[in-house]
């Protein structure tokens, strides 16, 4: 199937169509949090000067205070002092992930507002600063995680397809043995010994889901090895690693794109649950599973677990919907008929 074919199938299935436009459009605003959800101004003129705090730490004394400590444009006498003097425009949203909210008279976690719309968490954090921030680390994580590990899934399950044999019965002995580890205990002890960080959980869960690949592309290049245009290289002496890379590879990635989207979703579980288990990222991270936690600890404010209900279960289902979509426009059959 070419290239326009395929695109020109994914359009057709609407639904995965637009869950896809809805998707690329909920990244384009998470990646722009910063814009969008902090605690800092976006522009600050001063005494017909701008500064841009969203960029560069300012101090008090930037501003007409006394101290070199960083500008706290919450500060009614900052505030007074660039109004004097000058403007500055906030974000819509004027808190950040881990701005704690100290000016609330309503006891937290407090329930939506005009100053905070979906209310805020047990720790006076704002909700929807923290879904922002939270769904562009978990799909940032999700991706890298999904990129690598299909790396070394592909590559692994190569190697076992095409040389068969003993490579083949050895790695896969080794996979099943490694499949067999108790992940969850691992990370147990592993999360004892210090705090995971973005890269060392990442590291960690890589550890496990190399796996998920190596079976189906295993089986497409011992399918694709007895091919004639395959036994036509090896009889012109072209080399194995050149025949894996051009010749029976292409096929191979063609059929894992399609588990892509679904081992986005895995990945996007994984680190959730991981979260919610006090097992993942640490606290200073704007963590969806931390939210779902506090949902849970929390159910006199039912404004926590709604909101994070519902981001999983649109960021889930829209991945998923794509993931169908792509693997129908990559069905070959459709085409024949």
């Amino acid at each position: 199937m070419s290239h326009n074919n395929t695109i020109k199938h994914f359009k057709q299935n609407k639904r995965a169509y637009y869950s896809a436009l809805l998707f690329a459009v909920i990244m384009v605003i998470s990646f722009f949090s910063e814009f969008i959800a902090n605690d800092n101004p976006l522009i600050v003129s001063y005494k017909n000067k701008l500064y841009f705090p969203i960029f560069q730490t300012y101090t008090d004394a930037d501003f007409g205070g006394d101290f070199p400590t960083p500008a706290d444009y919450k500060d009614e006498f900052i505030i007074n002092n660039i109004e004097n003097n000058g403007w500055m425009i906030m974000p819509i949203i004027p808190f950040s992930f881990n701005t704690v909210d100290f000016l609330m008279k309503t006891p937290t976690p407090a329930p939506p507002s005009k100053q905070h719309w979906l209310g805020t968490d047990d720790e006076g954090r704002d909700i929807l600063a923290r879904i922002l921030y939270g769904i562009r680390l978990s799909v940032s994580f999700a991706f890298v995680l999904t990129i690598v590990s299909s790396i070394i899934g592909i590559i692994a399950g190569a190697v076992q397809g095409y040389f068969g044999g003993k490579t083949d019965i050895i790695m896969q002995r080794f996979i099943e043995i490694w499949e067999s580890l108790p992940q969850l205990f691992i990370l147990i002890i592993v999360a004892s010994m210090f705090i995971p960080t973005f890269w060392s959980l990442l590291i960690i869960l890589l550890f496990f889901s190399w796996t998920s690949l190596t079976g189906m592309v295993r089986a497409e290049f011992m399918r694709t090895r007895n091919f004639e245009f395959v036994k036509a290289a090896k009889v012109l002496g072209v080399s194995n690693w050149r025949i894996i890379y051009r010749h029976i590879l292409p096929n191979a990635v063609v059929a894992t794109i399609t588990f892509v989207p679904f081992l986005i979703s895995e990945a996007i579980v994984a680190l959730t649950a991981l979260d919610f288990l006090g097992l993942g990222l640490s606290h200073e991270y704007p963590s969806l599973g931390d939210l779902v936690r506090q949902g849970k600890d929390n159910l006199q404010a039912p404004w926590i677990g709604i909101s994070i209900f519902v981001v999983l279960s649109t960021l889930l289902t829209l991945l998923i919907f794509i993931g169908e979509g792509v693997r129908d426009a990559l069905d070959t059959r459709k085409e024949q008929r």
